[in-house]
């Protein structure tokens, strides 16, 4: 029986339809998917009879859950770490691509949307909120850092939700994606098949998504609702001020004290030199410009590639799931300023972007 292909084009009206079809492993995103995903923008781009373009994914449980991650340990631990750094090249011209895109990108998302997926929708003009949304990244969690573009969005997020985002691995449902600005419209997942329809018609993207689109919210989500904490702790210089902030909150009667301790806790699960990398990437990215951002990810990723935490954390949570990652360094203390800064130096080969 012939394999399924990893994305399926079509072509309605005046647009064009990217559909992920990898449901089994959560529409995790391959070399061969940015290839083909990237070769069909390139040449819907110069198409006179495509007003737009609609990325969605099948199956149901997951837009995307991020990028594969067990080939790229398998890949690691043979000693091919340039194989998975060629992956991260074209993986990160293929983001730059759609955050500069010339023509509408609406991105239906329903489901699970994490790492390499957010970095295929988050870019793009339009993202749609489906009653299943759940936005992540949770990369710190596996001796990783927030990519495909996070140091740009991230600190473009109200007040410090990005900074939170990026340390604790936090889920954005729908209300908060909204408030967040991750989110641009919600519409319930019954309604896709039709808003699909729709926009495959003459009718601007704009006009068709105001049909559609739910109101938002007048209460608050369950992050935005501690969006005061947030802003106060977050802001802090270093990652040990923020838990020393969110461990001061804890021992307080406030309305946040019981959210401030599990935060804590949370935060002290991950990879501290991770943990490091991403905050700097959270203070330094609001002040650089997309391209900055971009080239400064593949710089990190070129080093975390040759590092160990990477792929210590993918075998804890995915390989043997025992979730006893042992991080090196250890801890707070070891993951000195000299550590962090060695991953953001300039490489004899930086990041080409379009």
């Amino acid at each position: 029986m012939p394999k399924e292909p990893e994305i399926l084009l079509d072509r309605r009206g005046t647009t064009g339809i990217v559909t992920l079809n990898r449901p089994a492993a959560l529409n995790a995103v391959t070399r061969a998917m940015v290839r083909t995903l990237r070769e069909a923008l390139e040449g819907w781009r110069h198409d006179g009879a495509v007003s737009r373009v609609i990325l969605m994914a099948a199956g149901g449980r997951a837009f995307s859950a991020g990028g594969d991650l067990r080939h790229i340990y398998e890949a690691g631990r043979a000693g091919r770490q340039e194989e998975s750094i060629a992956f991260w090249r074209e993986e990160y011209f293929l983001n730059a691509m759609i955050k500069h895109y010339p023509k509408p990108y609406v991105a239906l998302i329903d489901g699970i949307v994490m790492g390499g997926g957010v970095g295929v929708s988050v870019h793009g003009s339009h993202r749609i909120a489906g009653d299943r949304f759940a936005f992540a990244m949770p990369e710190v969690g596996i001796g990783f850092f927030p990519d495909v573009g996070a140091t740009w969005f991230l600190p473009r997020l109200p007040g410090e939700i990005g900074t939170y985002c990026a340390l604790t691995g936090a889920r954005l449902k729908a209300a908060d994606a909204l408030a967040a600005g991750i989110a641009t419209h919600r519409v319930a997942s019954a309604r896709f098949a039709e808003l699909v329809e729709a926009l495959c018609g003459a009718v601007s993207v704009d006009a068709t998504l105001a049909a559609f689109a739910e109101p938002r919210e007048r209460e608050p989500g369950p992050v935005m609702a501690h969006r005061t904490a947030i802003d106060r702790i977050f802001a802090a210089g270093s990652v040990e001020k923020i838990l020393a902030r969110l461990d001061a909150e804890a021992a307080t009667a406030s309305n946040d004290a019981s959210w401030a301790g599990d935060v804590a806790a949370t935060i002290r699960t991950k990879a501290p030199l991770s943990l490091k990398i991403a905050l700097a990437q959270m203070r330094r990215g609001r002040n650089w410009s997309f391209e900055e951002c971009m080239r400064a990810e593949f710089r990190v990723v070129s080093r975390v590639a040759y590092g160990h935490d990477f792929y210590e954390g993918i075998r804890a949570v995915i390989i043997d799931k025992d979730n006893r990652p042992r991080w090196r360094p250890p801890t707070l203390a070891d993951a000195t300023a000299e550590s962090v800064e060695r991953h953001f130096a300039p490489l004899r080969s930086e990041l080409a972007l379009p």
